[in-house]
């Protein structure tokens, strides 16, 4: 299985605001999700009526079919849910993917492990799988190392480029090691 962040990974959000990465198209999402959590946000801060902005989204078309070619399994494992399957995959040419459903509130993040490394963890229960991610790090993968029966491969991609041609190139490497 290939586990797959949106925010970083798919979408360089950390890039240079107003200069979008080359390959990658601009796209205006309001999702509910996107939307409550704004409200939220403009309530807080005393400005309830506020008209929320959509999230500008950057996507490469051009990763959908080259994650598709992989030799995996897709699997969502982003905070977009199965948000991710009604807003990204369309624009990305992917199919409907299972979706990891992360716990309300988030777990707590302790001695430096993201909180969503135990819950992949957990998730995948002993199955070998690979998870791409921008906020990976080496706590991360001692945690999986110490807590997972399987092969696990934890890659960290950089935020301000998102996947790259050598990304691919390392999971395909990965996946045909395993078998």
């Amino acid at each position: 299985m290939l586990l797959v962040d949106v925010d970083g990974p798919l979408n360089p959000y950390a890039a240079k605001p107003y200069r979008r990465p080359e390959g990658y198209l601009t796209h205006r999402l309001q999702t509910p999700r996107w939307e409550a959590a704004e409200r939220r946000r403009l309530s807080a801060w005393g400005l309830p009526n506020k008209p929320v902005k959509p999230l500008r989204v950057w996507l490469n078309p051009g990763h959908g079919p080259a994650l598709a070619a992989l030799p995996f399994d897709l699997v969502w494992a982003t905070t977009w849910e199965e948000e991710a399957n009604d807003f990204l995959a369309p624009l990305l040419g992917l199919p409907e993917l299972p979706y990891i459903a992360w716990p309300e509130p988030r777990p707590e993040t302790v001695g430096g492990v993201f909180w969503k490394t135990p819950e992949i963890v957990d998730w995948a229960s002993g199955r070998p799988f690979a998870w791409v991610d921008d906020q990976i790090t080496d706590a991360d993968r001692a945690w999986a190392r110490d807590h997972h029966r399987g092969p696990a491969l934890l890659h960290r991609i950089d935020p301000r480029i998102g996947l790259t041609a050598e990304d691919f190139a390392l999971l395909t490497d990965w996946a045909r090691h395993l078998g």
